[in-house]
């Protein structure tokens, strides 16, 4: 079988489980393995800013079970709360931060044997498509130094890229799950409204705002979502659960499924020739494989949408500081945070109430109206990003004009539409640009994640993406 190394370097985190499960190796030695891995890789990408290696050795030693028992692991520097482990936001008003309770989804995690190895690198309370905060600098992509790795949940896309860990918590409020899985090359599945449930919290971002993984196949984001899925009585987004597992929907093969696309930038913007290459090459194998393939371009105003979008969450945002500042005590200073959260912090405090429930209504609509429009397709097909990954630098939190910070996300034009309609959307590496890698993003009914799944699973076989891996890897 070879040294445990050579295991966890070609391993999934399903492969590894079932190895653990059978015996083949302990969840000690997987362990082991990556911590290894992420003394030798981290170094380079920075991309694992908490090692929790005592932590992890300690859980493992009190015995692990569950679907994935022994996979290492890692959370994202981000809401989800895992007792002991550092919760800091990325944040230096936060910086003592430790989580004192697990959230919700942190017991299902644990519940499903994940081992947490360390927590993976984000951008200020997740407000950037990059990850390069101030607290703990930049994650590098381990396809090219000089470019993002995307973010928010840029610190688990490079790690799992690279092979520090096959899988690791992201999170999604404008693209945070899709845009790293693109720039880094991996999978990245947005589920659907209320899939996954946010207790403590009841609601983040009026809805937009979701939680799932980074992995490298299409099975492991299934198997994921079968551990963690699941709301709570009084969730405001129920979203009942399919009769059967998402790992064993997901290996059906689709029929005749009516599939849209599209390569046009609704906002008028150019799209990256090999960006419309990868949408194109990904549209045709589904025909190949007897779909129902028609372009389609979306007619919602997209850039409307955004802009609505980003002036409702500067509310939720100052919502979130403001509870900070009664956890910490004290109040946030212009010091303690970079300079675009204190934009969001003022414009969020200052924004009237009849100002906010009319964005949030405006957005509603839209949001029913992006299903309705799409409800001819089973499955839609979009860029992930309509440009390749920026260069470091580019989503520059040191801006003091919010305005001018937004505009910088038009390249993720299709990823806030899927978070403000709620429907599953997924981007699977299905390109490359030279050296780098390009996302397409498949699109869903509202809780048809089955769908998505399944589509995803074909492209893996036809279009695969297995062999492919960055410079820097394990």
């Amino acid at each position: 079988m070879g040294s445990i190394d050579d295991l966890y370097r070609s391993a999934d985190a399903v492969a590894l489980a079932g190895y653990v499960r059978v015996g083949d190796v302990t969840a000690s030695e997987l362990t082991e393995a990556a911590i290894r891995a992420i003394e030798t890789l981290n170094p380079r990408l920075n991309a694992v800013i908490h090692r929790l290696d005592d932590m992890a050795r300690a859980q493992v030693a009190a015995g692990v079970s569950g679907p994935l028992a022994g996979v290492p692991y890692l959370l994202k520097e981000l809401a989800s709360s895992w007792t002991g482990a550092p919760a800091t936001n990325s944040s230096r008003f936060l910086r003592d931060q430790v989580a004192t309770a697990d959230s919700t989804i942190v017991s299902r995690i644990k519940a499903a044997g994940l081992v947490l190895v360390g927590k993976s690198n984000a951008p200020e309370n997740g407000w950037s498509i990059a990850t390069e905060p101030v607290l703990y600098g930049p994650t590098l992509n381990p396809w090219d130094a000089g470019v993002t790795p995307g973010g928010s949940s840029g610190g688990t896309a490079a790690a799992v890229a690279a092979g520090m860990v096959p899988i690791g918590e992201s999170s999604d409020g404008a693209g945070s799950i899709r845009v790293p899985a693109s720039c880094c090359g991996v999978v990245g599945l947005k589920p659907s409204r209320g899939r996954v449930t946010l207790a403590p919290l009841a609601d983040y971002w009026m809805g937009g705002a979701y939680f799932l993984c980074n992995t490298r196949t299409v099975r492991d984001t299934a198997a994921y979502l079968d551990a963690v899925a699941g709301d709570l009585p009084g969730d405001p987004y129920p979203c009942p659960l399919p009769d059967r597992p998402f790992a064993d929907l997901a290996r059906e093969v689709p029929k005749g499924l009516r599939v849209g696309f599209t390569v046009s930038d609704p906002t008028g913007n150019p799209v990256h020739p090999d960006v419309a290459a990868a949408v194109h090459a990904a549209a045709r194998a589904l025909e190949g494989q007897g779909h129902h393939v028609r372009e389609y371009d979306m007619a919602t105003d997209l850039g409307l949408l955004w802009r609505s979008y980003a002036e409702m969450t500067v509310v939720e945002a100052a919502g979130f500081w403001d509870w900070m500042e009664t956890v910490k005590g004290r109040t946030i200073t212009p010091e303690e945070v970079e300079p675009v959260t204190w934009a969001i912090i003022n414009r969020g405090r200052a924004t009237k109430a009849t100002a906010h429930a009319g964005r949030v209504e405006q957005l509603r609509q839209m949001g029913r109206a992006i299903v309705t429009e799409l409800l001819p397709f089973d499955v839609y097909l979009t860029p992930t990003l309509t440009q390749l990954p920026r260069p470091v630098g580019f989503y520059n939190m040191w801006l003091t004009n919010l305005d001018a910070y937004n505009a910088l996300w038009a390249d993720a034009v299709f990823m806030a539409p899927f978070n403000v309609s709620g429907q599953p959307a997924m981007s699977l590496p299905l390109g490359m640009s030279g050296h780098l890698p390009v996302g397409v993003q498949v699109v869903g009914r509202p809780g048809d994640e089955a769908t998505v799944l399944q589509v995803a699973s074909l492209l893996e076989q036809v279009m695969s993406w297995r062999d492919r891996r960055p410079p820097v890897r394990l």
